[in-house]
């Protein structure tokens, strides 16, 4: 087991009701006026956001409201987040959407008490300082961003896509309420429990020998993402199978299950270069082509430890052959991801050969010469990745 840090600040408020708290919650850690930052038109049509406004009205916390934000957020709002919370005297930072949204708040928050461009955190990596309190209520399972400490935002001007990690971007409280997630269109929930089961895969696969008590958490939440996916798709009304869903969506990615491994990461920086690429390409869309592609490629490294992910995920019977069963492995998995709707070729996302050389300057400008610990890979290692996934 590696040596590791972990912390997990956020109070979860879960439930059926419990965005109609956030008022009141705020106001108990002393909030005075708040950002409110969402997305789209969904979240105002069906009458969340007048919910949340209600609420805060109702405990006397004030706000401003900053609507827009796109998926695979942008860092040109997350500026004018940062204006508008120094001019109008903001003290937090109220999320009300999925993953991009509050992975913008998170850039936000960053940039709220800094004297340069926020684009600096995402460029340089540089430390966080003080930053704004973040709250949210979650609409889309998937990102984990409610519990997590990383960022990831979009620069359209240098066609990059920058993550950044900090524990002091940890949203302090997170409303989950199953039920604003019953209207969810079926790709996005795919999309959703995709990227779960990818930030699961991220942490199971690496160099460390097996760590047991986290081998077995993971391995448990992927099961439960396996067996939910299909059930909300098929009864999208379902609380019990919404509740699981939406309540794994924060466990996979709050941290906990790669205590005490390294962590690879190599295929979300390989799927950040596609949606760099084209933005319209959900990010969950992304990873059900790219982990497969990944997994082809350097299975070699370590077969048995995908066939003991086979056996524990998917009951595939060994063979005999580490190797057939590693492959039998990565074969469940692509289809896995299919079966819920997902594509599972690049020429499906519209991305061609030509693309792969306009992806690489990036990659290599995010990742530096070499990255991934499961493999370490090469920018022609990530060339030879990108052409199986076509």
């Amino acid at each position: 087991m590696d040596n590791f840090e972990f912390v997990s600040p956020t109070r979860f408020i879960f439930g059926r009701g419990v965005e109609n708290q956030a008022g009141v919650k705020l106001a108990e850690r002393g909030a005075k006026k708040a950002l409110l930052h969402y997305g789209g038109k969904s979240a105002i049509r069906s009458g969340l956001i007048d919910r949340v406004k209600a609420s805060l009205d109702a405990a006397g916390v004030g706000y401003v409201e900053l609507g827009g934000v796109r998926p695979n957020p942008e860092i040109g709002l997350v500026r004018e987040g940062v204006a508008l919370c120094k001019q109008q005297g903001v003290d937090w930072i109220l999320a009300v959407g999925g993953g991009s949204v509050i992975d913008s708040a998170k850039g936000i928050a960053l940039g709220a008490f800094y004297d340069g461009d926020v684009w600096d955190f995402f460029a340089e990596g540089k430390p966080a300082g003080e930053v704004l309190p973040i709250a949210c209520v979650l609409t889309i399972p998937a990102a984990g961003s409610e519990a997590s400490m990383n960022t990831v935002v979009s620069n359209d001007e240098l066609q990059r896509k920058a993550g950044y990690g900090s524990d002091a971007i940890r949203p302090e409280l997170a409303f989950m309420n199953p039920e604003i997630t019953f209207t969810l269109p079926a790709y996005q929930t795919a999309a959703g429990a995709t990227d779960m089961f990818a930030h699961l895969l991220e942490r199971f696969f690496d160099e460390t020998p097996a760590v047991p008590v986290t081998d077995n958490l993971n391995l448990s939440l992927m099961r439960t993402v396996r067996a939910e996916a299909p059930r909300v798709l098929a009864e999208p009304e379902n609380y019990d199978a919404r509740a699981n869903i939406m309540w794994a969506g924060m466990l996979c990615h709050q941290g906990y299950a790669g205590c005490g491994r390294h962590e690879d990461w190599a295929t979300h920086g390989l799927e950040h270069e596609l949606s760099a690429l084209n933005p319209a390409i959900t990010h969950g869309a992304g990873l059900a082509v790219m982990f497969p592609a990944w997994m082809t490629y350097v299975h070699k490294e370590n077969p048995e430890r995908f066939a003991f992910y086979g056996r524990e995920v998917f009951g595939l019977a060994p063979t005999g052959d580490a190797d057939d069963d590693a492959l039998n492995a990565i074969d469940a998995t692509r289809s896995f991801f299919a079966s819920l709707g997902m594509p599972t070729t690049l020429a499906e996302l519209d991305v061609r050969e030509d693309d792969i050389e306009k992806m690489i300057p990036t990659l290599q400008e995010n990742q530096g010469g070499e990255f991934g610990s499961f493999k370490r890979l090469t920018m022609d290692d990530a060339r030879a990745i990108y052409r199986l996934a076509l």
